[in-house]
């Protein structure tokens, strides 16, 4: 009974991040993370997303129509992303863990205000070189820190002015990139022991079984209006985080 009242919430909550997933084609580790965050830790948080992150971007990424040349176009991105990630594991694993709720529910509320702002970014392509690597290891630290990787990944693959195919899978790339690199310094770290990717795996079939509901969805509905209703729902959830433990 003990290990049902467990898992129940765990299914529910990547039932609901694969379903945010499937409509907007981003979202199951910040919803996950976000929710997760309000009962545990977010290092044991981050260790249950790693698989269906890990599996729902690998299909994001390869059902896409130009791996090799975005790969090429980003590889730097990826790089600082690994070595960002690597810098800042300690600060999800180590003694600053109390403090990361705090810095999860910062990045949530950042993500919802640039979502709700919906700013225009543009990247000239002779800033590309230098920027990238400079984005993939800020996103590396934040990832490190709070097991959020969408800031600052997100707007600036938006920046770079991709089109709609090539943009989706460009997030499935830096998406599986920052959850294998999270996924090394938690196991770094010791916060990716055997119980635990054993419950991540497990989280995968509700992450799925969300995902195809979403996509289902997404026919169906203004995907406009659901993104507007997710980022309030960010928002408020990234607030009651990041202030909870200063009250």
């Amino acid at each position: 009974m003990s290990d049902l009242i467990f898992l129940l919430p765990i299914a529910l909550t990547f039932l609901l991040a694969g379903f945010v997933k499937g409509v907007l084609g981003l979202g199951l580790p910040t919803v996950a993370m976000g929710l997760l965050g309000l009962a545990m830790a977010p290092a044991q948080a981050a260790a249950l997303l790693v698989v269906p992150s890990l599996v729902t971007n690998l299909w994001q990424l390869f059902a896409g129509p130009r791996f090799g040349g975005l790969l090429r176009r980003l590889w730097a991105m990826m790089a600082g992303i690994c070595l960002g990630t690597w810098a800042g594991a300690g600060l999800l694993t180590g003694a600053l863990a109390g403090r990361a709720a705090i810095g999860l529910g910062a990045a949530l509320v950042l993500y919802a205000l640039i979502g709700l702002a919906g700013p225009r970014f543009a990247v000239p392509p002779r800033a590309e070189r230098w920027l990238s690597p400079l984005v993939g290891a800020a996103t590396g630290l934040v990832t490190g820190a709070t097991g959020v990787f969408v800031i600052p990944a997100v707007p600036y693959l938006q920046a770079l002015g991709l089109e709609k195919e090539d943009l989706i899978q460009a997030l499935g790339l830096s998406f599986t990139v920052s959850t294998l690199a999270l996924a090394a310094g938690l196991a770094q770290g010791g916060a990716f022991p055997l119980a635990t990717a054993g419950t991540s795996l497990l989280a995968l079939a509700p992450a799925l079984l969300g995902m195809a509901a979403g996509q289902w969805l997404r026919l169906r509905v203004r995907p406009e209006l659901f993104r507007r209703w997710f980022f309030l729902g960010l928002l408020a959830l990234g607030l009651d985080l990041a202030l909870r433990p200063l009250l």
